[in-house]
């Protein structure tokens, strides 16, 4: 009889050791939260990736179709002696014929509202420097338009006053012809998915951007964010980024909100890369989290999810060893029986299969 009562309780324990409930509660809670998201319009790409949304501190934002809504505009036309505006205007506009950069669309825009031929470039001339603009040839004459540091890069003569916004310098056959100041405004949501943020104890909001410090603090005054690094070549950000990995390691994780083809090499190195889904496809590419449509305010929700989907994840696998740890005690004092077993496994496993449902609303 002694000898029975002990193959009992050693096949009690048998059945209660057996993993189910953990080897499905946690597959399935990630795989729900992700699909959870994924109903949203937020796009995880692994398992791991939650995990690092769910530890994230600190928030790192590209300015130009992120926080903002890329949609330049052209404000100044600033030409130099011996240039006027249409001179000015159609220059930019040519030398940027091929590019997609929403500032050379603004440009090409702008010269389309003239009501004027489109000033060609000519065949095979067309040559784009990321982070500092385009070169073309026109008629026989090089035609520079980007950054400042173009004008530095290619040895053209100018006054290097401050910017006081975003502007595109200009040059014609080696002359400065002269600077184009754009603009462009917040999306609509940025305000308040920055404040979701700091609800969700987000602790460091930082924006970097290639931009000059004048269009770069005015986009950061009007979203709230007070740490801002502009005037970053693609492995300027990258650098800056890597700084800023450094100060936080051990505190929390990292993401990185870009849209562009210069944000690729950051939205790889971060600990979690969100691209925009109205970016290019060098970023949708390199990210971790592809948010379709484009809205800031997905940014917060994903973090919001992620944590949800750990909290999940923990109360299963809390409970299922909880109640199994019970009746296994209850058995190795004699107080439980088989049946009673088997519920406490198979029950266990099919709560956490339908708690882990819950991440998916």
């Amino acid at each position: 009889q002694a000898c029975k009562e002990w193959a009992d309780r050693a096949l009690l324990m048998l059945v209660l050791s057996c993993p189910c409930a953990f080897v499905l509660s946690v597959p399935l809670g990630y795989l729900g939260g992700r699909g959870g998201a994924a109903r949203r319009g937020i796009l995880i790409k692994g398992a791991s990736i939650l995990d690092a949304l769910a530890d994230a501190k600190t928030v790192v934002f590209d300015k130009t179709g992120t926080l903002t809504d890329a949609s330049f505009t052209v404000r100044e036309l600033v030409p130099q002696e011996g240039f006027d505006d249409e001179t000015l205007l159609g220059g930019a506009a040519a030398a940027g014929t091929h590019s997609n950069h929403p500032l050379a669309v603004a440009i090409r825009q702008a010269w389309e509202s003239t009501g004027k031929p489109h000033p060609a470039s000519d065949e095979g001339s067309y040559a784009e420097l990321p982070g500092h603009g385009t070169v073309a040839s026109i008629g026989g004459r090089e035609v520079l338009a980007g950054s400042d540091s173009l004008l530095h890069l290619k040895g053209i003569p100018h006054d290097c006053t401050p910017a006081l916004g975003t502007e595109i310098h200009v040059a014609i056959a080696g002359r400065y012809a002269g600077r184009i100041g754009v603009g462009d405004s917040l999306k609509a949501d940025s305000t308040a998915a920055l404040d979701r943020l700091r609800g969700l104890g987000i602790q460091r909001l930082v924006m970097l951007t290639g931009d000059s410090a004048a269009a770069a603090n005015r986009a950061a005054g009007e979203a709230g964010i007070t740490e801002v690094h502009h005037g970053l070549l693609p492995d300027g950000k990258l650098s800056t980024l890597e700084a800023i990995l450094g100060q936080e390691r051990g505190k929390g994780s990292v993401i990185f909100v870009g849209d562009g083809v210069n944000d690729a090499p950051v939205l790889a190195r971060a600990d979690a890369g969100i691209a925009m889904g109205s970016g290019s496809d060098a970023a949708v590419e390199s990210a971790d989290v592809v948010l379709m449509g484009g809205e800031m305010s997905r940014v917060a929700e994903a973090v919001d999810r992620a944590r949800r989907t750990r909290t999940i994840v923990t109360q299963n696998i809390v409970f299922a060893l909880g109640v199994k740890l019970l009746v296994m005690g209850l058995g190795a004092f004699g107080l439980a029986a088989m049946w009673e077993a088997v519920i406490a496994d198979v029950g266990v496993s099919l709560l956490a299969v339908l708690n882990s449902t819950r991440a998916l609303r």
